[in-house]
């Protein structure tokens, strides 16, 4: 049997990494994934895939990477379920990730992650 998914999108949202109680990072992300073809009224629609990643992986998402940010990910689809308040089970497929690739160029990344820098003030000698 083969479980491999391969996906590229835009983050929807800035990560944020947390830690388990054994210490392990894991990130949990949605990426959007525009359709190559449009609707019926003339739109692009996207898919939105939730993305569990882990540890270092998870660290250098959180790092390098922000909301619209294009990332790459490799991976396999897990199903799992707990129960609600109501005490019904609900289940969530989601992909969790073996491998993460950073797909904005330098320039863009660059722009979202660093600091605006001021102009260098001239001195007098």
């Amino acid at each position: 049997m083969i479980n491999q998914v391969t996906l590229v999108g835009r983050l929807t949202k800035d990560p944020e990494a947390r830690k388990t109680t054994e210490g392990k990072s894991v990130l949990s992300v949605t990426i959007a994934i525009s359709r190559p073809y449009k609707n019926q009224q003339g739109q692009i629609d996207a898919d939105f895939v939730l993305c569990t990643i882990w540890n270092r992986a998870a660290e250098n998402t959180e790092k390098y990477c922000r909301k619209g940010s294009v990332v790459g990910v490799t991976g396999r689809i897990q199903t799992r379920y707990f129960e609600n308040d109501q005490g019904k089970r609900t289940y969530i497929t989601e992909v969790v990730a073996e491998n993460v690739r950073f797909l904005d160029s330098k320039q863009a990344s660059s722009a979202t992650t660093e600091p605006s820098k001021k102009e260098p003030i001239e001195l007098p000698f």
